[in-house]
């Protein structure tokens, strides 16, 4: 069978009051759920460390319907990765915003605050599919690349 939609996106996370300050707080995500301790034995299974205990948070994407969950895990600790773009395994997810222009703007002068990198001030895209469109990558205070994208005018 073929996949048939997508539930969630999921991170793990360093620091869980950073990441939801800068997710809710600073990017306007909703806070669903959070659970500060989690040691289900089906939760345990799933990701295949039967001893964890994971501090968890599930906020919804504004505007749609996807959600965001983030993990930290309490026990064991992890190991932060080298997630620069061109890695192996480096990933990123893209949200979409109105002006990013004015998005960058605002965020920028809070980056160190809320623990926020930028790899690059927004880009105008002048060829391929996007043309006409905005886009930067930035790093979450958990080194996670993001992508703010504006789309063209239509």
């Amino acid at each position: 069978m073929p996949v048939i939609g997508a539930d969630h996106t999921s991170y793990t996370v360093k620091d869980m009051k950073r990441s939801l300050a800068f997710y809710r707080d600073l990017l306007g995500f909703e806070l669903i759920n959070e659970r500060p301790q989690v040691t289900n034995n089906y939760f345990r299974a799933i990701v295949g460390l039967p001893d964890s205990v994971v501090h968890a948070a599930e906020l919804r994407i504004p505007g749609t319907s996807h959600r965001l969950e983030l993990f930290e895990y309490k026990y064991p600790a992890g190991t932060p990765q080298d997630l620069t773009p061109n890695n192996p395994g480096s990933s990123h997810v893209c949200y979409l915003v109105d002006d990013l222009r004015a998005l960058y703007a605002t965020v920028q002068p809070q980056a160190e605050r809320y623990g926020v990198q930028f790899v690059s001030e927004p880009v105008y895209l002048d060829e391929g599919p996007n043309l006409g469109g905005w886009s930067l990558y930035m790093k979450d205070p958990n080194g996670i690349l993001i992508e703010l994208f504006e789309r063209a005018p239509r």
